[in-house]
């Protein structure tokens, strides 16, 4: 039973590939590559002559029996345009379906966009949420922004290079233009942009110009929520009471929402009584 490899390759520059993923790549007896003019490009670089077939989202069901008879009689790799298959790239089917068959799947770590824009931004990466590509259409994309609204994590997105004005000013109308964020263009590559500023001062950038190439945008999450006054505090405790809540059941009511400890609420509220 053969292994399916999930072969990091470059997101630009071509000497970013690691060892390990040129000798997988070497020793598979199959590479099933989301676009083989783009993998040949890199195989060649490296004098590599492993047969390759195309895996991508309009053919990838078709292909999933010549994969798996290829893994019956040894190992595969899996690899996308750039960075690691299965992010915003075709991949997460074959694994499912290589695991059914009972083969073991193993990733070959390497570059990767979502990370390399995160580190760089400066922003905070102990906790983001990655939302792969922006959706084409403005209503679904300003349904997607506003339900992240209020996410503390940063926001990592993919954004293709015609549609950044019109994201950037979506970005604006839901999160609000004082939101810290970057637009990493090209990464790795010769012309690479890192751009930062406020929501609003990026959106001014890029209004009169479209830029080219690959885009992953980083944006800061929601800022923290203000805590409440004492006064506020104390009606909000007074309404639930009132509505049959017991003092405990009030204060914990109230800390949720007010950035006050539950220790804090309910003394005020012993102190109401």
């Amino acid at each position: 039973m053969g292994t399916l490899y999930l072969v990091a390759t470059p997101i630009g520059n071509l000497e970013d590939v690691t060892h390990r993923a040129l000798r997988v790549l070497r020793e598979v007896r199959l590479i099933a590559a989301e676009d083989t003019r783009q993998t040949r490009k890199l195989l060649s670089r490296y004098v590599l002559d492993t047969p390759l077939i195309s895996y991508h989202e309009h053919n990838k069901r078709a292909r999933h029996g010549v994969i798996l008879a290829a893994l019956a009689q040894g190992d595969v790799a899996l690899v996308s345009d750039a960075g690691i298959p299965g992010l915003s790239d075709p991949g997460d089917d074959l694994v499912q379906a290589a695991v059914a068959a009972g083969h073991r799947v193993s990733p070959i770590p390497g570059p990767s966009a979502p990370a390399a824009a995160l580190a760089v931004s400066g922003l905070p990466g102990d906790r983001f949420s990655f939302l792969g590509y922006l959706p084409r259409k403005v209503a679904d994309r300003r349904q997607l922004l506003t339900q992240v609204a209020g996410q503390r994590e940063t926001l990592v997105a993919f954004e293709v290079p015609h549609r950044l004005r019109a994201s950037l000013r979506d970005l604006v109308q839901t999160l609000g233009g004082s939101r810290t964020a970057v637009v990493c263009r090209e990464l790795t590559k010769l012309h690479e942009e890192i751009a930062r500023g406020s929501l609003a001062e990026l959106s001014e950038r890029y209004a009169d110009e479209e830029p080219r190439g690959e885009i992953t945008l980083v944006i800061a999450g929601a800022p923290e929520a203000a805590a409440w006054e004492a006064g506020r505090v104390r009606r909000a405790l007074q309404e639930r009471m009132a509505a049959g809540d017991s003092r405990s059941q009030a204060a914990r009511g109230v800390a949720e929402l007010s950035g006050w400890s539950r220790r804090e609420v309910y003394h005020m509220a012993m102190e109401m009584t």
